[in-house]
Formats: C-alpha cells, sequence, structure tokens
C-alpha cells in the first residue's frame, strides 16, 4: 500500500516558501514512483502552487532591474520546468525530476537568450544566470562580443560583489583546449573566447528558503548577475 503524506499547509507569507514544499522534494526523491506520486498528487499541486506564487515573487522583484524582462511580462506557469522525466534516452527510468526550477528570460525557456535560474533540491540548492551551452550561431556572436568588449566583460566579473557570490566565474570544464577559429592564443580574452557555455551559479543551504528575507536574497543575487546577462544579450541583438 502506498503511503499519503499528510502535511500541515499552514499558511504563510509568500515572502517565503512553505517547508512543506521541500519536504514534497526531499519526499519524492525517496519514492520517485508514479504510484506513490499518484497517492500524493495533491500534495505535489500544493507544492507546485506555492512554488508558483514564489516565482511571481521573483518575477516582480526582476521587472524593477531587467527591462526586457518587465516588457516580456512573463507568465510563472511558463517559467517553471515540468517535473515529469523525459527518460527515452537514458538509462535512469526514475518518472520525476527531484528538483523544482524556474527560467527567467525574455526569451523563455530552450531559446537563445540569456537569463535568470532558481533551482531547488534537496542538497543543491542555487541562483544561476547567463546562457548555457549557445549554439554555433549564438556562440560565435558571443565570442565576437567578447573579443571587441573584453575590458567591459572584465569590469563585470571583477566587480566586488560579483566576485563575492560568484566566486568561480564560468564553468571552466565546458572549454576547448585550443584558441576557436579565428582567434590566436596571444588574445588577451582568449581563456573566455575557449569557453562553450557562460553561466554563473551560487549555491545556498535549503533552509534560507524558510527565512523572510529570501526573496530580497534571491532578487540581490540576481541583480547583481544583471550586467552578465545585459552583456551576453547585447552580443545576440
Amino acid at each position: 500500500m502506498i503511503q499519503k503524506n499528510v502535511f500541515n499547509f499552514d499558511a504563510k507569507p509568500i515572502t517565503m516558501l512553505q517547508t512543506s514544499t521541500f519536504q514534497f522534494i526531499k519526499d519524492l526523491k525517496a519514492n520517485n514512483t508514479r504510484e506513490w506520486f499518484d497517492a500524493n498528487r495533491k500534495v505535489y499541486q500544493r507544492a507546485k502552487d506555492d512554488f508558483l506564487a514564489q516565482v511571481q515573487v521573483l518575477i516582480n522583484g526582476l521587472e524593477g532591474f531587467d527591462p526586457e524582462i518587465a516588457l516580456a511580462k512573463l507568465d510563472p506557469k511558463k517559467c517553471i520546468f515540468r517535473i515529469n522525466r523525459d527518460t527515452r534516452f537514458s538509462t535512469d527510468k526514475s518518472p520525476y525530476k527531484t528538483n523544482m526550477g524556474a527560467w527567467f528570460s525574455a526569451g523563455a525557456k530552450g531559446l537563445q537568450r540569456g537569463g535568470y535560474y532558481l533551482h531547488l533540491e534537496d542538497g543543491g540548492c542555487f541562483l544561476a544566470g547567463g546562457i548555457y551551452m549557445p549554439e554555433a550561431d549564438a556562440l560565435k556572436k558571443i565570442r565576437q562580443e567578447i573579443h571587441y568588449n573584453f575590458k567591459d566583460l572584465q569590469a563585470i566579473l571583477e566587480e566586488k560583489n560579483f566576485q563575492a557570490l560568484f566566486a568561480k566565474s564560468f564553468d571552466t570544464e565546458l572549454k576547448l583546449k585550443k584558441a576557436p577559429q579565428g582567434y590566436k592564443e596571444d588574445n588577451p580574452a582568449i581563456e573566455y573566447l575557449k569557453l562553450k557555455s557562460f553561466t554563473v551559479s551560487h549555491y545556498f543551504p535549503e533552509e534560507k528558503t524558510g527565512e523572510p528575507g529570501f526573496n530580497a536574497f534571491s532578487i540581490e543575487v540576481f541583480k547583481t548577475m544583471y550586467p552578465l546577462i545585459k552583456f551576453l544579450n547585447q552580443s545576440l541583438d
């Protein structure tokens, strides 16, 4: 018999996630089956609604400093990722994702446009931003922007608050070993021109999601990312 979880979804202001939402994420991780999920579908819906409320608050915050987001009039339902996994080409046949994620961008999910990301997972919560693994045409444009305006990129990456939040700028594992076509090894920006992905991340403990200041914290992290997002997106325009 599948055990149904009974959570106390007590009313909290939407300035923080309910603890029951994170408990659902943890319990799904321990019971990743269709049978358990079906038995707890109402619990999932409450957790999803709570997460959507959180996403709307973050959209409101992003609109305050990112004009593209303000013009896009994002729908929180279109920002979140579906919980079902695509298992067609995976050896892991677990039917559900064990995290909740939301992508905030004027380009929407899957399009070549920089944006912001919130990820909630047991043992792995983070805020991120940038462009992940851009396609060939977009990558070419970003590299050209870095080449032409490297000093601008350096100023962004070396800014004090940016350094404090994103000690490791960009994923250096996703990188060419040699200079990309059209660039030389002695180019001052060569280490950035070799990159194939342009994202930064800031990890935080799950307990922070239940604190009254979580949204202000998240928006401040995103605001610190904004100059980088703007730099990447202007290269695509």
